[in-house]
């Protein structure tokens, strides 16, 4: 029983590894290569620790690295959709939940049920806990976009209307942050990174 129960969790183990495979669009803030989405997912965590005292309420701080470190773990089959790309968008949801109930499925049975747990806990957006989560998740490319001199938002063709849509769970999951955005919004349409509205 213990060698089958361990035997799942290393193939587990060994399957996630192909997060680092997944490109995301964001760029290194040094502006050398695409990052990965377990590299985002560990800048996430960091974050959390780092920001924690921006949450409007108190949140359990194992509970959003948890989650934070888990979130993507479903693009390793359904790969990372561009959060602009609206085409892309439209079959997400139900890729993600194939990929979660394969994935997920390959531990033993508690410990898959507690990480599809907190990555559906995560999609829904109920707790403080996710919406936290989702503000750091938002605010990463953000500050990146910003230090790559419009980075992917260049790349894209991305206006400022876009970018404040798809900031909005900031002003829910971390309120305290939102003059950071608006300042890093206002500094990257003036030094020319972001097109404004048109």
């Amino acid at each position: 029983m213990q060698d089958n129960r361990l035997s799942q969790q290393i193939q587990f183990i060994v399957e996630i590894d192909k997060l680092k495979g997944v490109l995301r669009q964001t760029l290194l803030t040094d502006s050398s290569r695409r990052e990965n989405s377990a590299e985002h997912s560990w800048h996430l965590a960091m974050m959390a620790m780092l920001l924690i005292e921006y949450a409007p309420a108190p949140v359990n701080v194992l509970q959003v690295i948890k989650m934070l470190l888990i979130h993507d773990l479903v693009e390793i089959d359904a790969g990372d959709t561009f959060c602009y790309d609206v085409q892309g968008n439209l079959g997400k949801a139900e890729r993600e939940k194939q990929a979660a109930a394969r994935l997920f499925g390959q531990l033993p049975v508690e410990q898959g049920i507690e990480l599809r747990s907190l990555w559906e806990e995560f999609e829904a957006q109920q707790t403080s806990e996710a919406q936290f989560a989702t503000a750091l998740d938002r605010l990463q490319p953000l500050l990146h976009n910003q230090q790559t001199a419009g980075g992917t938002w260049r790349i894209h063709g991305i206006t400022l209307d876009k970018v404040i849509e798809r900031m909005k769970p900031i002003k829910t999951g971390a309120p305290q942050l939102w003059t950071l955005v608006e300042q890093v919004l206002e500094e990257s349409v003036n030094a020319g990174y972001l097109k404004p509205a048109p």
